[in-house]
């Protein structure tokens, strides 16, 4: 069974002595959810915003030793909070030395293999190409329409009114995502050899829109920087279910 909805009607409801034994969760709000006396075995959490806030178990905030954990799995993660050019070029090259033995040695034939409804190792590298094209080319750059048309934009992108038109309805030739993917990551490997603290410093306006932030060109760098290591971190596990 599947439920799906945008409407807020579980907003602030409470469930006794309900199972959701096996159910998935996924692209939910569940901010501020309190649950007590519960069954947690098995229980698999997995947040792209989990280190903007808290996650309490049993009294303890866990986030700083999910993040400390993940650096020590992914050596030069740390930096992708780095406030200095060097700091984000040694981030930089430790991100693309660890995709780099990913993609080396994933077997042709794992490629486009996915697990369930995650992105196979071919769309996360589309995805990456977009993500660069995003916060580098538009957020930094300017660019008016900075995106490759093999771009892999975020589900529901069409929904919120994104131009889908800009993107290729036919999946590339996994060669093609590779040559296209090498140009962006020497995009930034390039802006990164001269950036200066004072550019990093710069302000921008959003790449996606909305809102009232205006991030600094360091910001951008991070948000490619954090898009790199947890879609590694994604693909990674996904391998290793399917090996």
């Amino acid at each position: 069974m599947t439920i799906s909805s945008d409407t807020p009607e579980f907003e602030g409801a409470t469930f006794v002595r309900t199972s959701f034994r096996g159910a998935t969760l996924r692209s939910c709000d569940v901010s501020g959810v309190t649950m007590r006396s519960v069954e947690v075995g098995g229980l698999d959490i997995d947040s792209h915003d989990l280190f903007f806030g808290s996650l309490v178990v049993n009294g303890v905030d866990v986030v700083p030793f999910v993040d400390a954990e993940l650096n020590r799995q992914f050596p030069g993660r740390e930096l992708l909070k780095a406030q200095t050019p060097r700091g984000l070029r040694d981030g930089w090259v430790a991100v693309q030395a660890a995709w780099e033995t990913t993609v080396t040695n994933t077997s042709p034939e794992l490629v486009d293999a996915h697990v369930e409804d995650e992105w196979s190792l071919a769309q996360t590298l589309r995805h990456l190409v977009l993500a660069t094209d995003a916060w580098l080319r538009g957020g930094i750059m300017g660019m008016e329409q900075p995106f490759h048309e093999i771009g892999q934009i975020f589900t529901g992108a069409a929904e919120m009114g994104f131009d889908m038109s800009i993107f290729r309805a036919d999946p590339p030739a996994f060669e093609g995502i590779l040559a296209v993917r090498a140009e962006r990551q020497q995009l930034v490997t390039d802006f990164l050899a001269t950036v200066t603290p004072e550019l990093l410093a710069e302000q921008r306006d959003n790449p996606w829109g909305g809102g009232d932030w205006h991030p600094t060109v360091g910001d951008c760098v991070r948000v490619i920087l954090e898009e790199e290591w947890a879609h590694l971190r994604y693909v990674r596990r996904d391998l290793a279910l399917m090996k």
